[in-house]
């Protein structure tokens, strides 16, 4: 890997749409551009409107072109857990080499041996997660190249999506301009990093409230073991609140913000803010605590939800407790109230990067992660950056390329799935 990289994400939301640039020096990220905007076009991770989702997406990115003044056309591309699958995957190949030393060669084999599986033909492959390797009977190993095998083995997880959202998401992504370098499930990519070792290794829910739906992971054995997702999320407070005060829902959006609390016990009683009437002149009066009692309910339901999910997932035990992120989590009193519910330890993740200090960013800076610690584990060097600078007249300025030999190309089966599902869509 050359020292500094340049990594572009792209989180397409229900309620936002999320763009990073991120330089990525000596493992370190660094955030140099940010674009979001609101998001229209897309209801509970599921693309309703392509033409709504691709201006939403050309926005986004134009916000974080004009920040470092350079024209983005690659992302790396997050997919919702809608409708996912994990199943247990298991491939076998001969060692290749004469010395019988375990190379990348093999490595790609065996995973694409670990694919050749029966998936229905309405199915998509995303992702495939290696829980172990296999060499000779020697198990758990986390990197076998190198080592010295007959037969290799890989004990792995297949993650599955439908193809139609994935397409869709594909089409809108093409229509906005851009290509897609590679493709991860939101939940791993995020969930990855915003969860400690001890999280990841002792089983934690990992819970991403976004504004149309919630994303429930559960990690454990240092691996994504399943996902699963509600159609519920920060918009359905936004319209409870909207409808209660009967004020607009931008202006429900507004206090949600600025006056919202979860946990109506702590709430105040004594300051009060006025709130527009759709079709009045007049303005009411409320207090926080009203308002927390509308949040607090909905959200009160909603962690309902999630606790029924995991006992309907088969989870039981959260040793690890649970993690939450998403805008939502900003709240006020939230954190009492899921502490209140859940019964177990609860804390919020968010990014510690400048510019990012959000937990909404929480999957746009995984993408970025995830996506850098897969090139460094496959010895990927891009051909070329995802941003090119632009000239004063707004034209793109040609780069030059390294030659081809001096380029590591990406293993077919492994990194370029992204190219290969949108060939396969358009032939």
């Amino acid at each position: 890997m050359s020292q500094s990289e340049l990594y572009v994400s792209l989180d397409i939301g229900s309620s936002s749409v999320k763009v990073l640039i991120g330089e990525v020096d000596s493992g370190v990220l660094h955030v140099i551009g940010v674009g979001n905007v609101q998001s229209s076009g897309i209801r509970k991770g599921t693309i309703i409107d392509i033409d709504a989702t691709v201006q939403s997406i050309r926005k986004a990115v134009d916000q974080a072109e004009r920040m470092i003044g350079m024209q983005i056309h690659e992302v790396i591309l997050g997919v919702p857990a809608n409708g996912v699958r994990l199943q247990d995957v298991k491939g076998v190949v001969a060692v290749n080499s004469e010395n019988r030393e375990i190379t990348d060669d093999d490595l790609d084999r065996v995973m694409k041996s670990a694919q050749v599986m029966s998936v229905s033909p309405e199915r998509e492959i995303v992702n495939i997660i290696p829980k172990q390797f296999i060499v000779d009977d020697y198990d758990e190993i986390t990197d076998p190249r190198g080592m010295i095998g007959v037969r290799l083995e890989m004990d792995g997880s297949l993650i599955t999506t439908s193809k139609t959202l994935v397409h869709n998401i594909l089409r809108c992504v093409e229509r906005a301009g851009l290509s897609v370098r590679e493709i991860y499930l939101q939940p791993l990519a995020a969930g990855t990093f915003a969860l400690t070792d001890d999280e990841k290794n002792h089983g934690t829910a990992f819970i991403d409230i976004g504004g149309g739906s919630t994303t429930i992971a559960i990690f454990g054995e240092d691996r994504l073991m399943s996902t699963a997702v509600i159609p519920v999320g920060g918009d359905h407070i936004t319209k409870d609140l909207s409808i209660i005060l009967k004020t607009p829902t931008e202006q429900a959006r507004k206090i949600k913000h600025q006056f919202g609390h979860a946990f109506s016990d702590d709430a105040s009683d004594e300051e009060l803010f006025e709130v527009p009437v759709i079709g009045a002149d007049s303005k009411d009066q409320y207090s926080q605590r009203y308002i927390s009692e509308i949040i607090g309910v909905r959200l009160e339901e909603l962690f309902d939800l999630v606790m029924e999910e995991l006992y309907n997932m088969g989870v039981h035990d959260l040793p690890g407790g649970v993690v939450l992120t998403g805008g939502i989590t900003k709240l006020e009193g939230l954190l009492q109230l899921a502490r209140h519910v859940f019964k177990t330890r609860v804390r919020i993740h968010t990014p510690e990067y400048i510019g990012v200090r959000e937990p909404m960013y929480s999957t746009a800076v995984g993408l970025i992660r995830y996506a850098h610690m897969q090139d460094v584990y496959f010895g990927y060097e891009p051909d070329s950056p995802p941003v090119t600078p632009v000239q004063e007249s707004g034209q793109p300025i040609s780069t030059e390329k390294k030659p081809i030999e001096q380029r590591k190309e990406k293993k077919p089966g492994l990194m370029n799935k992204a190219k290969s599902i949108f060939d396969n869509f358009f032939e």
